[in-house]
């Protein structure tokens, strides 16, 4: 079985890399961070939806491409070396990925073609503040079809137009969809250590919703869609991971100490050798991920947890070690190694903490082996 990419699928990835380079350069990320009133470029989202990315996978009938899974894992890898600050991740791999999977024809045919043209930028608004999420332990509740609670941090949750929300309802957890522009949503902007990914803290006071999925089987529905969504961060963490090592390669190779590039010394050389074998150890998780998600096989649990743990791991570790490798360089604001650290702590926070998902895995093998 071969977990590589096709030639078609290298031809994609690699065209997405040269219209990232030169479309989404540092100061085009930076531009993001400096600017408290810039919450995402929208200039890059406009030329990313006019590329048809944001369709990748969503059926010709709603106006995407239809191309698959492992096309939109090809995509996110390549987001992930240039640490794009748009809501990509937000709108395609949790909303459209959730919409396609368990909404009804009238809500798919609703909202998917404006995720397509970009009009549309969806959120998960399911943690009640600090520690795990859980579907049994939330505070949002539904009364008479109306929504009310908080939720924090909601990730790009102060830009989008629509959440999918997490509430408790007489039949049990559920998912339900909002629309933000509606009455009794408040929402407020909050800081986190990668402003180029914002997030906020939404508020719903007797806010209108419609049921997303089957009411009361909300614990079941938002597990499957964090699985669908844990193999996109991965192949996004990879990406960043992968640009990290030619990052701090590139600087052994050109700066020098005591008369040679410190790329020969054994310290530097042992570096960037952990950092290359985490971050293959990591891609080789993600393609069996990608396969589980295309296929949409019954190991997806499995391969989503295990692939979001590796590439969680990869991506830290790997940004970590790029600032160590540019010595005291790598600690300024004018090198870029920051902007890695900050977008790799933010990724492995946003679908849980790894410490969340070693759990899901070992549970899952459990009760794997016990059938």
């Amino acid at each position: 079985m071969n977990f590589d990419f096709s030639d078609d699928q290298k031809f994609l990835k690699e065209e997405a890399r040269k219209f990232l380079a030169a479309r989404c350069t540092s100061a085009v990320t930076r531009g993001v961070l400096n600017d408290d009133a810039k919450p995402f470029d929208r200039d890059l989202w406009q030329a990313i939806v006019d590329m048809g990315w944001t369709g990748a996978a969503i059926p010709e009938e709603f106006g995407g491409l239809g191309l698959g899974h492992v096309e939109l894992c090809a995509i996110a890898e390549e987001l992930g070396r240039v640490v794009a600050p748009i809501p990509f991740a937000s709108a395609i791999y949790v909303f459209a990925e959730a919409v396609m999977k368990i909404a009804s024809s009238a809500q798919k045919a609703a909202l998917l073609p404006g995720v397509v043209a970009g009009a549309i930028i969806g959120c998960l608004a399911t943690s009640d503040g600090p520690g795990p999420v859980s579907a049994d332990r939330t505070t949002a509740e539904l009364t008479n079809g109306r929504i009310t609670g908080t939720k924090l941090p909601v990730t790009d949750g102060d830009i989008a137009t629509h959440a999918i929300v997490l509430a408790r309802s007489d039949a049990g957890p559920g998912l339900y969809l909002v629309d933000l522009a509606a009455e009794g949503v408040a929402r407020e902007r909050i800081e986190t250590l990668d402003p180029t990914r914002s997030a906020a803290r939404l508020s719903f006071q007797a806010a209108p919703c419609e049921p997303l999925g089957t009411e009361g089987e909300g614990a079941a529905l938002l597990s499957g869609i964090l699985d669908r969504a844990a193999v996109l961060f991965a192949f996004e963490q990879v990406g960043g991971a992968d640009r990290c090592l030619d990052m701090a390669k590139t600087y052994a190779l050109e700066r020098y100490a005591f008369g040679r590039v410190i790329a020969g010394y054994q310290a530097i050389k042992h570096k960037l050798a952990d950092m290359y074998v985490k971050t293959e150890l990591a891609r080789s998780s993600s393609y069996y991920g990608a396969w589980a998600l295309a296929s949409d096989a019954a190991e997806l649990p499995e391969a989503a947890a295990a692939a979001r743990i590796a590439a969680s791991a990869a991506y830290d570790f790997a940004a970590k070690e790029n600032v160590q490798t540019h010595g005291g360089m790598g600690f300024t604001w004018e090198v870029d190694c920051h902007l890695h650290l900050r977008r790799a702590r933010q990724l492995a926070l946003a679908l849980g903490g790894p410490p969340v998902w070693r759990e899901r895995l070992i549970r899952r093998l459990e009760l794997r082996n016990a059938a």
